[in-house]
């Protein structure tokens, strides 16, 4: 069996994080999740995932942008990668996935909403098997 990578969702949305935890978990990860920017970062802090899907527009409308930040920054989570899901395009048309890459932007990815279950999984696979293999 396959080594189990360990996924945290930051989402405020729980109707999506259950619909992205079914996905993920039949997709063979394990998951946790939080629903603000404090306990993203207290949940990565606590199980050293794999990979955190982190939405920009939680608790404030740029709450994950500011939690991207703050783990880039703690020695022991900078290396984690980060892919940004959010609908701030449709509803600021600021294309946020123009900023990838950048010092505006820390994360590895940035999707937008509505994200598309192939394009979310194979950005997973590709971030994690970059990051351990």
């Amino acid at each position: 069996m396959a080594e189990q990578y360990n996924i945290l969702i930051a989402d405020d949305d729980r109707d999506y994080v259950q619909c992205l935890t079914v996905m993920l978990e039949a997709s063979g990860y394990s998951v946790t999740s939080a629903s603000t920017g404090a306990e993203c970062v207290a949940a990565a802090r606590k199980h050293k995932p794999d990979l955190i899907i982190l939405d920009i527009i939680m608790e404030r409308l740029v709450s994950g942008l500011h939690v991207g930040y703050e783990l880039r920054a703690d020695p022991d989570l900078k290396d984690v990668p980060v892919i940004m899901i959010s609908a701030i395009q449709e509803k600021t048309g600021f294309d946020v996935g123009s900023a990838k890459g950048s010092e505006y932007l820390a994360a590895d990815e940035f999707i937008n909403k509505p994200v598309k279950p192939k394009v979310l999984l194979d950005t997973i696979a590709r971030l994690v098997k970059k990051r351990v293999g």
